[in-house]
């Protein structure tokens, strides 16, 4: 997501803060942010909040501290109201329900983001949208490898030329530089993936290769670890192609910060958002000091 597309969603968002100046805390309200989560129906959205209703019972946080279910009136035509159903939500509830909407929309990756950062600065929610858009990757890397460990398996391929495999294909895409070789160039030591310190480019140009690598391997039926490595190898050489046709060359990247520490700096980041988050008002001072 580029800074121009995060600066123009964030302006949405902030238009839907409510906030309480007696109790000190920012708050906001489901049907309003619906929408800006890419939703259209209620019945949609309001299962998205069961699951981050449950996901804070599950965390052993007290759920009406970060939910509460409100009555609105809205107009449906002629100047006749009735009463929906809300609700009030903290910046908490908020990433609670981001954590469990739907993953495809990009709404709801930036709103993950969003709400995690306690604070409005662009650049902060653009920093962890990149190390979410990392961490991501490599997750998906990971799916992609453990799929092509199990269709060289099945065709009569072991551990050992799993690896070997591997290894040909970063020899393919770092222009000859065995992955042993790029993890001296970019100071990994022996027991840690190569990946975990890849730029996130990196990480998905390697993806990329060996998806069409399963997808080839399982189409064409390739057997033993000869046809597999020369699939891989090809695949590679070709991802290596696409990025120099760009001016990219991978092992040229510089490193990026590993992604363990990553996950764990995420992981503290979202442990202590319900307690920074602060505890809803009473519905009596909400009506009176509701303020965008």
């Amino acid at each position: 997501m580029d800074k121009k597309r995060i600066g123009q969603i964030k302006e949405q968002f902030d238009l839907v803060i409510h906030s309480d100046e007696t109790a000190n805390i920012e708050f906001w309200f489901a049907r309003e942010l619906m929408p800006l989560l890419g939703y259209e129906r209620w019945e949609n959205f309001d299962k998205a909040i069961a699951r981050a209703i449950e996901s804070c019972e599950t965390s052993g946080i007290e759920v009406s501290d970060h939910f509460r279910e409100v009555t609105k009136m809205i107009e449906t035509g002629k100047g006749a109201h009735r009463p929906v159903r809300d609700y009030m939500m903290t910046r908490y509830a908020c990433f609670l329900v981001a954590q469990n909407g739907d993953p495809k929309k990009e709404e709801i990756a930036f709103a993950q983001s969003y709400f995690a950062v306690q604070t409005r600065k662009q650049e902060l929610i653009e920093e962890r949208i990149a190390l979410i858009e990392r961490t991501e990757a490599r997750g998906r890397l990971r799916e992609s490898e453990k799929r092509l460990s199990q269709n060289i398996y099945e065709r009569g391929v072991d551990d050992a030329g799993f690896g070997r495999i591997r290894s040909k294909g970063d020899q393919a895409l770092f222009g000859g530089r065995t992955t042993q070789e790029m993890k001296s160039h970019l100071g990994v030591k022996d027991n840690r993936p190569l990946a975990d310190f890849l730029p996130t480019l990196t990480i998905a140009a390697k993806n990329l290769a060996t998806e069409i690598t399963n997808y080839n391997v399982e189409e064409k039926d390739l057997q033993g670890e000869q046809a597999i490595t020369g699939e891989h190898v090809q695949n590679n050489l070709s991802v290596r192609e696409m990025l120099g046709q760009r001016g990219i060359k991978p092992e040229e990247l510089p490193p990026s910060e590993d992604i363990k520490k990553l996950e764990r700096r995420v992981k503290s980041q979202e442990k202590k958002l319900a307690a920074h988050a602060g505890r809803l008002p009473e519905l009596k001072d909400v009506r009176n000091n509701d303020d965008k």
